[in-house]
């Protein structure tokens, strides 16, 4: 065997064992952002459940806001159709609807001392408080993890190992403008 040949075979496996890295390095990348879609979607689930308790709850309370528990219920229905068809966008359009009548239940239960003094009705609202704050943390980790999983797809050599595998590109879970604007405190409590 010439020296020439064994100089290409050797160049041959280098080259297939950085690919092999590559491709690897990227299949981890899309598992890491599927796992913290799948963390995200857990915690979605569990404040899926606990809404219903928190309607009924205020439901108990005959004089409180019918409109205002049905806005929730819609968007509540919004999440978990989004979410039984794994559309992040669609889950960023309708966790907007969801939380600003969420945002809603609790000013108005502000007119309602024997609401607030309710034992039920605080659990629920420290429950889904809590679920509330780790959607955020989790939402964070997720579109951190799909903007490194597309920085690797777009950086060369990588982008060349994309092109010839399948890594499509995932979405961000963004929520609606409203959403990250300060809160209008006078417009909650309007009738």
């Amino acid at each position: 065997m010439s020296v020439f040949l064994l100089v290409l075979i050797i160049i041959a496996l280098a080259l297939a064992a950085w690919t092999v890295l590559l491709y690897n390095g990227l299949v981890q990348l899309k598992h890491n952002t599927s796992k913290a879609w799948s963390n995200i979607d857990v915690l979605l689930k569990q404040r899926h459940d606990e809404l219903p308790k928190l309607v009924e709850t205020c439901r108990q309370h005959t004089q409180f806001e019918q409109a205002t528990l049905e806005k929730v219920i819609a968007a509540r229905g919004q999440v978990q159709q989004a979410r039984e068809r794994g559309d992040v966008a669609a889950v960023g359009r309708a966790e907007t609807t969801l939380r600003a009548g969420l945002g809603s239940i609790f000013a108005v239960a502000e007119a309602y001392p024997e609401l607030r003094a309710d034992a039920s009705f605080a659990h629920l609202l420290d429950r889904i408080s809590g679920l509330e704050d780790a959607i955020a943390d989790r939402r964070e980790f997720y579109n951190e993890s799909v903007n490194l999983y597309h920085v690797r797809r777009e950086q060369f050599p990588d982008n060349v190992v994309v092109s010839m595998f399948d890594f499509p590109p995932r979405a961000l879970l963004e929520f609606a403008a409203a959403e990250k604007a300060d809160v209008d405190l006078k417009a909650l409590f309007r009738p």
